[in-house]
């Protein structure tokens, strides 16, 4: 094996992959048996935290930078000049297992530029996962990129050997994708989303029938769009998740800022601050789609078409919402309480459990954990000093907003004081 450049193709193809941001393995286990390596037990890898804090990582890499596609915002189009690379099948076997035996990864994230065509690039996808899983007895973690336009035969053997599956829609809307990547129809990547869809739901209905059926996709399948590349609303944006989710039974959509890192006129310029934010507060609209029982038309319609930048989505829409509040903690079901801005899933879960025994006050909420300096202006319980509803949602929003830049200068002040105080220590 030549390692010097088995060196170079990684720097290369790692670098590339850093632009795909939909990696996480949640939802998958599969145990490891007959002394093989690895395990997947269902905790977030590439780089993440897991809830008890533990950082896990796996190999992320593209099989090839060479692409057949010319799309405006792609790193690898094929007009770009830049390095090209390819691995072998075999190279990416070995890699993942070598950087395995290290303890340097917990599995593999492989997508891939399109050489060729759709089947013959995703057939080299399947046959690395194929070789990890049953020549080495790999049972770590496998996340395979989808190509659009795959067909079903290839997408149904994908699953067999990857824990999740994705096909990446790119842009928003089909008229953004048009502009940008003219090559690409949006019907081939709807097409493999369906059948990874179909399999899972038939792949389940046997297992409750046949133990020995084997897995497929045990953690689902995800996808990731770019934002802020074309002239989409935020509206449009979650519209399509929601779709997605609804339709394809999506356990995850990533959002992923668009950088600037070729030049197309069809492009806008954008500062470097932009995305972060904006994927911020769409992450947040996502979350309470999928958690707190939001729909996404309430956060975001007609005349509400752009998030806030200043307040997250869910104070947002309380702020709109007045005449819903305050709410009585006491009394209000679980819908209510998870829009309650200031209450988490788990806060909620501890109210429903503790007014079960008493009527709680502030001081019990101080003690479950809440945080009580947004939630306040929102709640009543069983106290007689409570924050009344006699403001308006601008009056609200300022007060709340200097609340938080009072909290932040507070906390950074103490900061530079603890600081000040360690450079006081003797050395």
């Amino acid at each position: 094996m030549d390692f010097e450049r088995i060196k170079e193709k990684l720097n290369i193809l790692a670098d590339a992959a850093k632009y795909d941001v939909s990696c996480s393995s949640s939802g998958s286990k599969r145990s490891n048996k007959n002394k093989g390596l690895g395990d997947s037990s269902g905790m977030g890898i590439c780089h993440t935290y897991t809830e008890d804090g533990r950082c896990v990582s796996l190999l992320k890499i593209l099989l090839t930078n060479h692409c057949i596609f010319d799309c405006a915002y792609c790193v690898t189009r094929k007009s770009n000049d830049i390095k090209r690379a390819a691995f072998k099948v075999q190279e990416v076997v070995d890699l993942t297992i070598n950087f395995y035996r290290r303890n340097y990864i917990e599995g593999l994230f492989l997508s891939s530029g399109i050489f060729k065509n759709a089947d013959y690039t995703m057939e080299r996808l399947i046959a690395v996962a194929k070789k990890l899983r049953e020549e080495e007895n790999f049972n770590g973690y496998i996340h395979l990129k989808s190509i659009p336009g795959a067909s079903d035969e290839l997408m149904r053997e994908a699953g067999l050997y990857a824990d999740r599956l994705s096909v990446n829609i790119e842009i928003p809307t089909e008229k953004g994708l048009k502009l940008l990547a003219p090559d690409k129809d949006r019907k081939d990547f709807i097409k493999p989303m369906e059948k990874v869809k179909n399999e899972i739901i038939q792949y389940k209905s046997e297992k409750k029938l046949l133990k020995k059926v084997p897995l497929y996709a045990p953690a689902g399948q995800s996808t990731q769009m770019i934002v802020g590349a074309t002239g989409e609303t935020d509206a449009e944006i979650m519209y399509t998740s929601a779709h997605f989710y609804k339709n394809f039974n999506l356990k995850r959509v990533y959002y992923s800022g668009y950088i600037p890192i070729s030049y197309d006129h069809r492009l806008p310029s954008i500062g470097t601050d932009v995305p972060l934010l904006r994927e911020n507060r769409l992450y947040q609209t996502d979350w309470l789609m999928r958690f707190y029982g939001f729909d996404v038309r309430e956060l975001l319609n007609r005349e509400h078409p752009n998030l806030d930048s200043d307040i997250d989505p869910k104070l947002s829409w309380a702020l709109r919402n007045l005449d819903q509040f305050p709410v009585d903690i006491n009394r209000a079901d679980m819908r209510m309480l998870l829009r309650i801005p200031g209450l988490g899933v788990k806060s909620v879960h501890k109210i429903m459990n503790a007014r079960k025994f008493r009527k709680l006050n502030w001081e019990n909420l101080k003690a479950i954990g809440v945080s009580l300096n947004r939630a306040k202006y929102f709640l009543i319980c069983d106290s007689k000093n409570y924050e009344t509803k006699d403001r308006t949602s601008a009056q609200l929003k300022s007060l709340i907003l200097q609340q938080s830049s009072s909290k932040f200068s507070k906390l950074h002040s103490s900061q530079l004081n603890l600081f000040d105080n360690i450079n006081a220590l003797p050395v």
